[in-house]
């Protein structure tokens, strides 16, 4: 599957863009929108193309991630949904998780039941996490067929 136009506005939507490197909520270096890695480092500033190619790089990983570890048949937003919240929180953690689990299982109403578990950082529950989690899950759960990017 590829990531769809919808899920595409998902994720820019909630990471937004910002062409300076900054910390994120846990003190990781962050620039674009949400690229972290060795590469980024403080002081660091980036155009809105190199923005726009570090996101198309960042969502691959996060397909490749999605379309690796399910076993079971996807909708496009139950696709979508997972690769925002792969993006967002990393293939690790996801392919570690009780979410993956549950849908590998063929829980999948189990399987929505998890995204706002993930809506903590450093122990803290996070507003701006929170949202994010009950878009996903609505994504997920909406059932609507998308047109691929």
């Amino acid at each position: 599957m590829q990531y769809s136009k919808s899920g595409l506005q998902l994720t820019e939507q909630f990471e937004g863009v910002r062409l300076t490197a900054y910390q994120d909520v846990r003190g990781v270096w962050t620039i674009g929108y949400g690229h972290t890695g060795p590469d980024v480092v403080e002081g660091m500033t980036i155009t809105q193309d190199q923005a726009n190619d570090f996101l198309v790089e960042d969502i691959q990983t996060a397909v490749n991630a999605v379309s690796r570890l399910v076993k079971v048949s996807l909708s496009q937003s139950e696709f979508d949904a997972l690769v925002d919240f792969v993006f967002n929180a990393g293939q690790g953690n996801f392919a570690n998780s009780t979410m993956l689990r549950l849908l590998n299982s063929g829980d999948y109403d189990g399987a929505a039941a998890q995204f706002d578990r993930w809506a903590y950082a450093g122990g803290q529950q996070i507003a701006g996490l929170l949202r994010r989690r009950q878009a996903e899950t609505a994504e997920f759960q909406s059932g609507e067929s998308q047109q691929s990017a």
